[in-house]
């Protein structure tokens, strides 16, 4: 059953920081990871904090010690070495404990925010809905994998500077204010003083170079987006030529992959190119602002010094001060990039998350075919009709019943929705109407067998553990389909979908559906698209070992056979009723699109 989840809201490429901030505290929220997420935050801020009371106390250190050597005391000087020596001591464990702690974060938050969208994305129906609909079903993996990822480890970062820059200001404008205090500027015959004038020159300063660096950096937010959707199309690009080099090669159709990729490569580069022009701008400003940074506290403690109103070692106190302000606030100068690589990944993340909770929805304000399961081995098809974005499914049997040891074969001609049906039976198509009853041990074989990653052992027994079949079961089953020699291989971990040709996939198949013994099978022309040996072997499996169990096979006319003991039609009205989808499918909000998954159904 699909349980309701809070709406993250529609992140968009127009969301300001607040709604930012709303979807990031969501996916916290949600995440499973939320008690040590937790502990570590408390973790950090004491380890922030007392780095910046130590950081208080090393720049306070600056005056005793430099007015030591400026009045040449020995004695003070040793003095306040052993004070460095334990405030160094200090901030060396801090430093360390940090890091752990900032690490130990970025961790847990990729696996917080990980698991969530393993859960949300395998929620029954929601991975193979989310397969039709549109860009955001096309890369699944690089947004659960990469952009998962790059968002624990930005937020981590940019959280951690930021509330470390805060705790900064807080603590050394204060600093700044006294050591500003009963300073006096002479102009001519006139003085006057300005209270606090250190404070309101660094906050005038970075206030400049925030603003001017926004406006240049402001671009990087949008080609960040871009670049990660340019990125996921030359990987999928490239997985789909990976997966197809054997057709390719036998239409020598090399040439043509090559100019496709390079198509989508250099769609890709036009973005990079614009991201390498607006980072150059962006670095001329940045960097100007650091080396001016260099001599700006010197420049603005020099009016007191030569005021006399601060010695040399109060003036590099007051240097030191306006440096940690300036660093604290130029967070914002110096962080632009990384702030808007961050939006990116976060709204990519966002929208992809809101998409899988929005799967629930397709369809909505139709009807839905009711499905159970039963005790009794028997399959019930009463008053079922189907609706696709085509028209209506419907069978030429309204109460369709097949009971244990009965074998009914529905046809149908081309896109007359045979897979719909196959998906229906499965719970996978819930758009229609009427009731489903399936036996409570039912499996279903797809047009194409599921060959998961491991062991054979592990694929023939699937989705069960595989220690639920003994060894001597394993060998009968594979003998039965005429595959004994799989038998030396089946603790041999492979990529058993590459490495098995397509009969023997479909042997392992019927293998699987062997060990098992349901009391009902339900087949999407899996039988019909067998080689000759295999499908005798199959049909006296079912004359023979599964003799009792009810059988739902769909397929063509060409499959009709004395094997079934009941022919039942298949047809699409087209026009009139049919499946309602989501308006405006190019929106992150309603991006859902089943056209795919149509064409495919029909």
């Amino acid at each position: 059953m699909i349980t309701p989840q809070p709406n993250l809201g529609a992140p968009t490429a127009n969301n300001g920081l607040l709604s930012l901030l709303a979807t990031m505290a969501s996916l916290l929220r949600l995440s499973h990871q939320r008690s040590a997420l937790t502990s570590l935050l408390i973790g950090l801020v004491g380890v922030i904090g007392a780095t910046a009371y130590a950081q208080v106390k090393l720049n306070a250190w600056n005056q005793p010690f430099y007015d030591a050597i400026e009045r040449k005391d020995l004695l003070t000087f040793f003095n306040q070495l052993g004070v460095y020596g334990v405030i160094a001591g200090s901030l060396l464990i801090l430093n360390v404990s940090q890091t752990w702690l900032n690490q130990t974060l970025r961790m847990k938050l990729r696996e917080g925010l990980t698991r969530d969208l393993f859960e949300q994305w395998l929620i029954p129906r929601r991975a193979f809905l989310l397969a039709g609909a549109s860009d955001l079903g096309e890369n699944p993996d690089q947004r659960i994998h990469e952009d998962a990822h790059h968002l624990a480890e930005l937020s981590t970062d940019l959280g951690v500077g930021l509330f470390q820059a805060s705790l900064l200001i807080a603590s050394f404008l204060g600093v700044l204010w006294n050591l500003s205090t009963g300073v006096t500027f002479h102009l001519g015959d006139r003085s006057f003083a300005i209270p606090g004038y250190m404070v309101w020159a660094a906050l005038l300063y970075a206030a400049i170079a925030s603003l001017a660096t926004w406006r240049v950096g402001r671009p990087l937010m949008d080609l960040n987006a871009a670049r990660y959707a340019r990125e996921a199309e030359l990987r999928v690009a490239l997985v789909h030529t990976a997966a197809h080099c054997e057709g390719i090669a036998v239409y020598r159709g090399e040439r043509e992959e090559r100019a496709r990729l390079n198509g989508e490569f250099d769609r890709l580069l036009a973005v990079l190119k614009k991201l390498v022009a607006a980072t150059t701008r962006l670095t001329w400003m940045t960097a100007g602002y650091g080396w001016f940074t260099i001599i700006a506290p010197l420049i603005v403690a020099s009016p007191a010094y030569f005021g006399g109103d601060l010695t040399f070692g109060g003036m590099l106190m007051a240097a030191g001060a306006f440096t940690q302000v300036q660093t604290s606030l130029r967070w914002f100068v110096d962080n632009t990039g990384p702030i808007a690589d961050w939006r990116a990944t976060l709204l990519r993340v966002g929208a992809f998350r809101l998409a899988l909770l929005q799967m629930d929805t397709v369809g909505t304000g139709d009807e839905r075919i009711k499905l159970s399961t039963v005790e009794t081995g028997e399959l019930m098809l009463e008053e079922l009709k189907l609706l696709s974005p085509a028209g209506r499914i419907i069978l030429s049997e309204s109460h369709l019943k097949v009971a244990p040891g009965e074998r009914v074969l529905v046809v149908g001609g081309v896109r007359s929705g045979k897979t719909s049906l196959f998906r229906a039976v499965a719970g996978l198509w819930p758009w229609g109407s009427g009731k489903i009853e399936l036996p409570t041990t039912t499996m279903f074989l797809a047009k194409r067998p599921y060959i998961p990653e491991g062991s054979l052992r592990e694929v023939l027994a699937y989705p069960s553990r595989p220690d639920t079949f003994s060894d001597a079961e394993y060998q009968a089953a594979l003998a039965r389909l005429g595959l004994s020699y799989l038998f030396e291989s089946l603790d041999l971990r492979s990529h058993w979908d590459r490495d098995l040709t397509d009969p023997e996939q479909q042997g392992v198949a019927f293998g699987r559906l062997l060990l098992h013994r349901p009391a009902c099978v339900v087949a999407d022309t899996a039988i019909e698209t067998l080689p000759v040996p295999l499908r005798t072997a199959v049909l006296e499996i079912f004359d023979q070992e599964l003799a009792g169990a009810a059988l739902l096979s769909i397929g063509s006319e060409r499959e009709k056979s004395t094997f079934y003991t009941q022919v039942i039609e298949l047809s699409l009205e087209r026009g009139g009723q049919h499946l309602k989808t989501p308006d405006h499918p190019g929106r992150p909000s309603s991006n859902v699109s089943l056209s795919n998954a149509t064409k495919a159904a029909e």
